[in-house]
């Protein structure tokens, strides 16, 4: 009987710890997904440059 006592004091305390807590860093509720603002680094910089360098090599 204490065993189970024990395990099912165990098993509480693990299933109520592991819920989320207010304030985990998430976006809170009614905030956007996508940012406002776009990046300062474009993100197609270094796709654009690679395959520049590609078709640099094909025509060599």
């Amino acid at each position: 009987m204490k065993l189970f006592l024990l395990t099912a004091a165990l098993v509480t305390a693990a299933a109520t710890l592991s819920q989320a807590q207010p304030g985990s860093g998430g976006p809170g509720p009614g905030t956007p997904t996508t940012p406002v603002t776009p990046t300062d680094v474009p993100l197609d910089g270094g796709v654009a440059y690679g395959l520049r360098r590609l078709r640099q090599r094909r025509t060599r």
